[in-house]
């Protein structure tokens, strides 16, 4: 309250300068993405403002802006992600400036505005090929899909309107050099709907199909989508019955003029597109057997254009390729040899006889290309009636109506012509219709709320319409009267005509009629007219063949044959066939417009301009000259003045005193009196200017932008400060409800809990009691029999004993203490867990043993066997693992490795041998073979052992490393026994042991050893242990060893 009292102290000067400060921060934001609405441009004259404005609403990727209700669409070349069902929905029933310009928004106000007011609408869609026309199209058409109620029926309907587009786009649009899916022809559908906004129905109407493109394109561009669909995608079982290739580049007519190749398009799926067309076609309800006609229709429009002529003798055109003409005949239904005569020869009426007269091959190749073209622009207009036929509404109840013009728009080619010359007089006339129907709108406007009307002065383009199409004086009556004459009529004599009649006119000229300066630029076969979007200069060439599009009286006698039921049906034989020539395609297509024209004058009119940024198609690039040039010829400056013409904003008055009301304090927050009394109050609270506004009998009339922006600024502004105040006053009573809930809940919650808390207490103590009880009573007859007092004392023990176990159980199996001691009761058991679980650990540590590893330990286990407890160095050997042989068969000499390889070496080792006779040390190399023990030095063999030989081996009980090999000898010749040192003992004697397989043959002894020199004669090694390892002769002639004593593995234990 005390805020609300200090804005109404403020004087009015103040409060407008404080707004004026609040409103620099939005502006910054505006400045960078630009104004949604021209109207609201200051500098709405110049055409460098809207040209910058569309430039930073691009650059944002804005493509939409609107001038009053015209929606201007910048095509950006790529994916936005603003078309999906969320954005439809966001829009759906939305005022119309509520939300940003979008095409969504236009096409909801356009359903609104029909649902409330039952009238009948249009859109209009213009612009340049590649300007985005036809998607804008699909747009509106997708967005009524989802947005109309729906039930079977309307479904039905919305799906065949749908699926009318890509029928439409396959048959009528081809690639250009401007845009790979361009419409070439134009197309006006009116879709009706019921009272209570349903689909009900639509209607199709096409205007001036470009026939031509059927038989020639130029270079980069395509023929019509279909030919390359049924090429590219059609079944190999549905090519065959059509006499197709898979290959486009076979097709006269689909082939680059002098380049025998066909213009490839990235952007086109041929195939997907296929798919689509065929799948539109069922839903549709075409019958499967004028689908069959509507294919053959088009191969023999394919077939038709690699029929060759030659000439014969006398120069007349004959027929060069039967192969051709046999599917011809097939696909049409008609004899192989009429069609030869057809497009071979004309017929001639002499007096009361009829003479078919022959062609020459120039005559022949004009009269083929002609049919070609009639056959698929008539199919063209059959198809489009199907389609009526399909969307017709039975219902004969009233309809309102929303139509969708999609016009091509104002062409300018380096050679442009007679197709250029039509579509640019079609834009003339919407540009008159465009401007009529806007100054009548606006006009309407103001005289309805009572706003003095003042005039605008605007270029009036009636001038150059009525050098087009004025009576015996405009360029089409010239046109026609130069077709229709006797004589040799030919472009250049039209042109000399238009010189005649047209000289002097300020909007025509040509090479004869210029200046100087301007013949420069004209060629001789040139005229130039100065449209309202700019000049264009058109070739004559072909004028007068494409406006007289004839088609020779014979060749329809030869059509009208056919049993193809769709070509029978576009040539009927009631079509007449008198001698008066029918009406040339200019005064077709000027009679066309005049009943479109109509049909728009009688609805409430809607446009969407299209522009394209830039000719390379690239996303991100906006080429100001183009861009320029489009803003001209759409004529958007000329709305512009139209819609500013006095006032650059109006709303009604509910609407506008609903937005802004929070600015007065008066209307704030809720108003008492009339909307148009609030707002009265609102705008002198605002301090409006007599001058700056208007009030109407519904609505405010706004005349400078910048007072528009001056109240929107300060409304976002006072929305940030009753946000807050709302807020604050919100949060506060949500606070002390809060609160106050909070606090009953409270005492609620702590008179429960203490209560439940009281009640468990006294069960907890009652169960306790029990429980101590039955555990005293439990203890006390613990060592009796089991009995009711005990059983669960014991099962109690048990568990506890259990639970400790688990917890205490032995880590590995030597470890034998630490198993707890069990309570009496427990014993038992406690032993058979015992056991339990010592296999258990040993089945663990025997599962996880590796084969190298058991190999290791079963070798361990047998040099136990033998030494463990009788050899002092034993236990320390245990740790270090045996290896399969201690020297590598490449350190044994090459002639001792030859000689006993046979035997196979099994395991070799280095060790010292000491001689029999002075004990002098001698390094060897002891080797074991399969079947000895042999005694190499370097390459000499100096002693073998066989294992069948060997007595025994004897190791004293000391820490020494001496083996004595005891060998059985016979012949005093033969060596004695061995007496040799290895560092390797253990591991030695048990491959030893291995080898010979003699497990038993080693003897430990203590003291002292006795050997054989050779038989007869004995020797003795003697064994003590001393400070220090010594190896020395003794004075009594033995061998004496000593070692230093090892304390046992079982010492060290003990």
């Amino acid at each position: 309250m005390t805020h609300m009292a200090l804005e109404m102290s403020e004087s009015l000067e103040e409060r407008c300068n404080r707004i004026l400060r609040d409103m620099e921060g939005s502006l910054t934001a505006r400045d960078r993405v630009g104004i949604q609405d021209f109207v609201l441009l200051d500098a709405y004259t110049s055409e460098s403002a809207v040209l910058d404005n569309l430039r930073k609403r691009f650059n944002e990727n804005l493509i939409y802006t609107y001038i009053g209700t015209l929606l201007v669409s910048v095509n950006p070349y790529k994916e936005l992600g603003i078309y999906t069902k969320k954005q439809m929905d966001i829009y759906m029933g939305v005022n119309f400036f509520e939300l940003p310009p979008h095409i969504y928004a236009l096409a909801d106000n356009v359903y609104r505005t029909m649902l409330t007011e039952t009238n009948n609408h249009f859109i209009l869609i213009s612009g340049e090929s590649g300007a985005g026309k036809t998607e804008a199209s699909k747009k509106i058409l997708q967005f009524y899909a989802v947005s109309c109620p729906s039930t079977k029926l309307l479904d039905n309907v919305r799906d065949r309107l749908l699926l009318s587009n890509p029928v439409l786009e396959a048959f009528g649009n081809a690639k250009t050099l401007k845009n790979d899916n361009s419409s070439r022809f134009g197309k006006y559908m009116d879709i009706q709907f019921d009272h209570m906004g349903g689909a009900v129905g639509g209607h199709i109407l096409s205007y001036l199909l470009e026939k031509s493109r059927v038989v020639h394109q130029n270079h980069g561009e395509r023929s019509f989508h279909i030919f390359y669909q049924l090429v590219e995608g059609g079944e190999e079982d549905l090519l065959r019955w059509l006499g197709l290739e898979r290959n486009c580049q076979r097709y006269s007519y689909l082939v680059q003029v002098g380049e025998g190749e066909c213009a490839k398009v990235s952007s086109v799926n041929d195939k997907s597109d296929w798919k689509t067309v065929r799948k539109a076609l069922s839903v549709i309800e075409f019958s499967e057997s004028n689908i069959e006609s509507l294919f053959a229709i088009i191969a023999s429009v394919l077939h038709l254009g690699n029929v060759t002529f030659v000439a014969d003798s006398q120069g007349y055109a004959t027929l060069n390729n039967s192969p051709e003409i046999h599917w011809l005949s097939k696909l049409l239904g008609i004899p192989a040899q009429v069609i030869q005569v057809g497009l071979t020869h004309r017929k001639i009426e002499a007096r009361s006889e009829e003479v078919l007269s022959p062609f020459t091959v120039d005559q022949a190749v004009y009269a083929k290309d002609a049919l070609a073209k009639a056959i698929y622009g008539r199919t063209f207009t059959w198809l489009v009636n199907e389609l009526n036929e399909s969307l017709a509404n039975k219902d004969s109840s009233r309809k309102t109506v929303i139509g969708l013009l999609d016009i091509y728009g104002f062409e300018v080619f380096s050679v442009n012509s007679f197709e250029q010359f039509c579509i640019n007089y079609c834009n003339e006339k919407l540009q008159q219709l465009f401007i009529q129907l806007t100054l009548k709108s606006e006009q309407e406007e103001y005289e309805m709320e009572g706003i003095e009307w003042e005039s605008v002065p605007y270029f009036n383009n009636k001038i150059i319409c009525d050098l087009v199409e004025e009576k015996f004086k405009g360029i089409i009556s010239v046109l026609d009267e130069e077709c229709l004459r006797p004589g040799e009529a030919t472009d250049m004599t039209f042109l000399e005509k238009l010189e005649e009649k047209m000289g002097g006119h300020p909007h025509f000229v040509t090479h004869k009629l210029a200046d100087q300066k301007t013949r420069k630029t004209l060629e001789r076969g040139d005229f130039r007219l100065l449209h309202y979007a700019g000049e264009v200069t058109y070739s004559v060439v072909g004028f007068l063949d494409k406006n007289n599009d004839l088609l020779y009286r014979n060749i329809k006698e030869v059509m009208r044959q056919s049993k193809n039921a769709i070509v029978k049906h576009c040539f009927p034989s009631t079509e007449p066939d008198s001698k008066k020539r029918p009406e040339t395609v200019a005064t077709q297509f000027k009679s066309s417009l005049v009943g479109l024209t109509e049909i728009l004058m009688s609805k409430e009119p809607w446009y969407v301009r299209c522009m394209k940024p830039n000719e390379g198609k690239q996303p991100g690039l906006f080429d100001d000259v183009l861009v320029r040039h489009q803003v001209k010829y759409l004529g958007l400056m000329e709305h512009l003045r139209v819609r500013r013409a006095g006032f650059a904003y109006r709303r009604r008055y509910e609407i506008f005193l609903q937005r802004y009301k929070p600015l007065c304090p008066d209307t704030w927050p809720n108003w008492k009196g009339t909307a148009a009394e609030g707002v009265e109050c609102l705008v002198k609270h605002l301090g409006y200017k007599p001058d700056e506004y208007k009030m109407g009998r519904t609505k405010i009339f706004i005349r400078h932008p910048r007072t528009l922006f001056a109240t929107e600024d300060a409304f976002e502004v006072c929305k940030h400060e009753l946000a807050t105040r709302i807020q604050a006053k919100y949060k506060g009573y949500r606070v002390k409800g809060d609160y106050m809930r909070q606090r009953q809940a409270a005492t609620k919650i702590e008179t429960c809990w203490r209560g439940m808390k009281a009640r468990r207490e006294r069960e907890k103590r009652a169960w306790a009691v029990k429980v101590i009880k039955r555990f005293i009573k439990g203890f006390m007859t613990r060592n009796q029999p089991a009995c009711v007092d005990n059983t669960e004392y014991l099962a109690f023990v048990r568990q506890n004993y259990l639970t400790r176990l688990k917890e205490n159980l032995p880590k590995t199996v030597v470890d034998k203490n630490t198993w707890l001691t069990p309570p009496p009761i427990m014993q038992e058991a406690s032993q058979m867990l015992r056991k339990l679980y010592t296999r258990h650990m040993v089945r663990r540590y025997v599962q996880g043993i590796m084969t190298e590893r058991k190999a290791q330990l079963q070798i361990k286990g047998l040099t136990s066997s033998i030494f463990k407890g009788t050899k002092e160095n034993y236990p320390h050997s245990v740790g270090i693992p045996f290896v399969d042989t201690r020297i590598s068969e490449e350190d044994i000499h090459i002639k001792v490795y030859q000689m006993i390889r046979q035997e196979r070496i099994k395991y070799s080792v280095p060790v010292v041998k000491y001689d029999r006779n002075g004990f002098r040390p001698r390094f060897r190399q002891l080797i074991y073979t399969g079947s000895a023990a042999y005694l190499v030095e370097e390459a000499k063999i100096k002693q073998r052992v066989e294992f069948n030989n060997l007595k025994g081996v004897s190791v004293s009980t000391l820490s020494d490393n001496f083996l004595i090999l005891h060998v059985q000898c016979e012949d005093i010749k033969q060596k004695g026994d061995l007496v040799l040192q290895c560092d390797y003992l253990f591991e030695a004697l048990t491959k030893l042991c291995l080898v010979a397989n003699k497990h038993n043959f080693i003897k430990v002894v203590q003291g002292s050893v006795k050997f054989d020199i050779q038989p007869g004669r004995e020797g003795f090694v003697d064994f003590k242990s001393g400070q220090e390892t010594m190896i020395y002769r003794a004075k009594n002639g033995h061998l004496m060893v000593e070692s230093t004593r090892t304390k046992s593995r079982a010492m060290i234990q003990n």
